[in-house]
């Protein structure tokens, strides 16, 4: 009775499914279930594998970010190239081309003067006239010996020519004819050295006029009419009548230092500022140098010529002159805060291949903000701005975005 109730039940069960739900094939019940739990394995492996690769893309995400991060970012300037020529601005002194006290060259008292400062002369015009009655009487007896020399000359000759006619007819010896010869060229020898005395005299007696020996200015007068003038001797000095100065043209000498020495050639151009003539610049010309440097201040001495034709400098000033002196070797200009000090020579760290490199190099003149470096750069370096103390060579850095767009040549 038992097991007809269960498949009575069994049979009421069937009916209640609809036909198409209704299993007839015998064993399909666990194929379902192998289907099913393969479907789910598949699943549970791809959940396992997208884990696995997202947690080592993260994994390789995190180091790659902090290796990133490990390496510093800096920024970074080119080196601005120099100019092929560069102007220093040295002290000069203005001195006239040609300068001369002018002395007397006899004693005597001044009696006249024709020009006082700042008077314009020409060579030859007379400046000043000089008593000197003394000369003037030495000169009147040297002029009256000579005449005597020669009365005594011309009675020697008169005497030698009549021995000499005398001698053909025997009335006279051979020893008188020479005895008159001998006395005639011993007057000729008088009248010779008074002649010698007379142009010395005369010479002498020709400074009492005073005259300009070029055209230039009168810088200076120590004289006056009445004056007593001394030519000097080895016990009174000299007395120096004017003071004469020509300023068409003017030397100005100026002191290089020897870094420049090299470049401060005949033929370099020059220009003067003077503080008298505030904005304005002179032109001049390098004409020479004493091609030797003074020991004692390492400099060259170069005179320079300048046109002064206008007379709008004045001699004995002082000038900036400022010089352009090319230069023979390439340098550079970088900012100040890429140096490094790690004592004696300086360091730059350059960027090459995102590895810093340690250069050192030699400098030059100091501008202020900026420096020059005279070897060691080239021009497409990568200096980097505000090295830190601990950089060294090899190390791994970045460059940031905003230096490398500013990383043109410093202006």
């Amino acid at each position: 009775m038992a097991i007809e109730t269960e498949k009575g039940k069994a049979g009421e069960n069937q009916e209640l499914l609809p036909p198409e739900h209704v299993d007839k094939t015998p064993g399909s019940r666990p194929r379902n279930k192998v289907l099913l739990a393969s479907v789910a394995a598949v699943v549970c492996i791809a959940v396992l594998v997208v884990g696995i690769l997202v947690r080592v893309h993260q994994r390789w995400a995190v180091r790659t970010v902090t290796a990133a991060m490990a390496e510093p970012q800096v920024s970074v300037v080119l080196p601005k190239p120099a100019a092929p020529s560069q102007e220093i601005v040295l002290p000069g002194n203005v001195q006239p081309y040609i300068t001369s006290p002018i002395y007397a060259r006899i004693n005597g008292y001044l009696k006249k003067w024709f020009f006082d400062i700042g008077a314009h002369v020409k060579k030859g015009q007379l400046l000043a006239i000089i008593e000197a009655p003394e000369v003037d009487q030495q000169v009147e007896q040297s002029r009256s010996n000579l005449l005597t020399a020669r009365a005594n000359l011309d009675l020697a000759k008169i005497t030698m020519d009549r021995y000499q006619g005398l001698l053909s007819s025997h009335a006279v010896s051979q020893q008188d004819v020479d005895t008159a010869t001998g006395s005639y060229n011993a007057n000729k020898a008088t009248v010779e050295a008074y002649q010698a005395n007379v142009r010395s005299l005369e010479a002498t007696q020709s400074f009492e006029k005073v005259y300009a020996p070029f055209d230039g200015i009168i810088t200076a007068r120590n004289t006056d009419i009445g004056d007593l003038i001394n030519a000097g001797s080895s016990s009174v000095a000299r007395t120096d009548l004017f003071h004469m100065s020509q300023t068409d043209i003017l030397r100005v000498y100026v002191s290089v230092p020897e870094q420049y020495a090299r470049a401060a050639t005949p033929g370099l151009k020059a220009q003067l500022v003077v503080p008298e003539s505030p904005g304005q610049r002179f032109e001049g010309t390098l004409v020479r140098t004493s091609e030797a440097i003074i020991y004692t201040t390492r400099t060259l001495l170069v005179e320079i010529d300048v046109d002064n034709k206008t007379g709008a400098l004045f001699a004995g000033a002082y000038a900036e002159v400022h010089l352009s002196v090319p230069d023979p070797n390439p340098s550079y200009r970088i900012p100040v805060n890429t140096l490094i000090f790690r004592g004696n020579p300086l360091q730059v760290a350059v960027v090459k291949d995102n590895k810093v490199e340690i250069r050192q190099v030699a400098p030059g003149r100091d501008f202020g903000s900026e420096i020059e470096i005279l070897h060691g750069l080239n021009a497409d370096d990568q200096i980097i701005v505000n090295p830190p103390d601990s950089i060294v060579s090899g190390e791994n850095v970045q460059i940031t975005s905003s230096s490398l767009k500013t990383g043109a040549p410093l202006k």
